[in-house]
């Protein structure tokens, strides 16, 4: 449990989650308040990972259902296992025929048979998903529901009424109400509009890409070993990259994947040629990369030019490092 909303900030920081204070105190409401949180944002910028650090600074199973298009509430809630069922039925052939020995109606044999229905109809035939599983487990759990807005607008009503009363109605056995109130993380890419009735039950958060301090954090705390100035460099080069009209936008994820990928190959700064040949790590279709090419081209001759104009330095002591993109 977090005592405040500073603890959120230390609590997350130590999972390897660099917050500011707006998502702490979102995540301190959403404790205190036990309301669900509709994280939306665009891909790859820490909606998931922020609900697995909570779920592991808190201590809580994380429970994930993740959402696509055709999802019903027999995917999220509860099956029937049909064949234990049937496997049952065999193994007490023997003992049913007892039971209905002596009926001399069918009434009579319904009868009999209906007080029976019980041994079938029972919690051991339930094969838990998700949502059920949540609300009846026997300790505190956090329930993520990722990319919620791929799944239809009738899955979405249905989990109002389940988000509601924190219950779930099993017609042949009963009710499960929740022992433990879940924590509940809602994740969306805004592929589509969530309805008002969702956003009114929840906290809302929006993340979006981060500032370019809280960003060279994030490498400095997941890419360890990168030096400070070819982290700055990197995010640098990606704010630019941001700025131009992509079919994807690379995020947060693809930040760290350029900065692994330039320790890798043993870079020390980011020159023209080293950004040309790794661009493919951040960009997905290769009319981004020829974009970002061309405007990255612009900008180091932009560079040039401007040393050019400046006149000539004196001699270093020594030789100097080649420059990269942003010298």
């Amino acid at each position: 449990m977090f005592d405040s909303v500073e603890a959120v900030i230390k609590e997350l920081g130590d999972q390897g989650y660099i917050c500011d204070k707006r998502i702490a105190t979102v995540v301190y409401l959403a404790q205190e308040l036990e309301k669900p949180v509709l994280v939306e944002g665009p891909a790859g910028v820490g909606k998931t990972e922020l609900a697995k650090v909570v779920a592991a600074a808190t201590g809580r199973e994380l429970i994930r259902l993740q959402c696509y298009e055709g999802l019903d509430e027999a995917k999220a809630l509860y099956e029937w296992e049909y064949s234990k069922q049937l496997l049952y039925t065999q193994i007490l052939k023997d003992k049913f025929s007892e039971v209905m020995s002596g009926a001399k109606t069918l009434k009579d044999a319904a009868e009999r048979v209906g007080n029976e229905d019980t041994v079938f109809f029972s919690d051991r035939f339930i094969v838990p998903r998700p949502l059920m599983r949540s609300i009846a487990s026997d300790s505190p759990t956090l329930l993520l529901i990722d990319e919620v807005d791929k799944s239809d607008p009738e899955f979405e009503a249905f989990l109002l009424e389940v988000l509601s009363d924190f219950q779930v109605t099993v017609p042949e056995i009963g009710t499960f109400e929740a022992k433990h109130k879940p924590l509940v993380f809602l994740t969306s890419n805004d592929a589509r509009e969530m309805s008002d009735a969702l956003k009114r039950r929840c906290l809302h958060l929006w993340i979006d890409f981060p500032e370019p301090d809280l960003e060279v954090q994030i490498l400095d705390a997941k890419v360890p070993g990168i030096d400070d100035r070819l982290a700055r460099e990197v995010v640098d080069v990606m704010h630019k990259i941001r700025d131009l009209d992509l079919k994807k936008t690379p995020s947060i994820s693809e930040t760290l994947d350029w900065a692994r990928a330039l320790l890798a190959l043993n870079a020390n700064d980011l020159e023209s040629e080293m950004v040309s040949e790794t661009l493919n790590v951040i960009l997905k279709y290769e009319g981004d990369v020829q974009k970002a090419q061309k405007e990255l081209s612009v900008l180091l001759e932009k560079r040039q030019a401007e040393a050019k104009a400046a006149g000539p330095q004196p001699a270093p002591e020594q030789p100097a490092a080649k420059k990269g993109v942003l010298h």
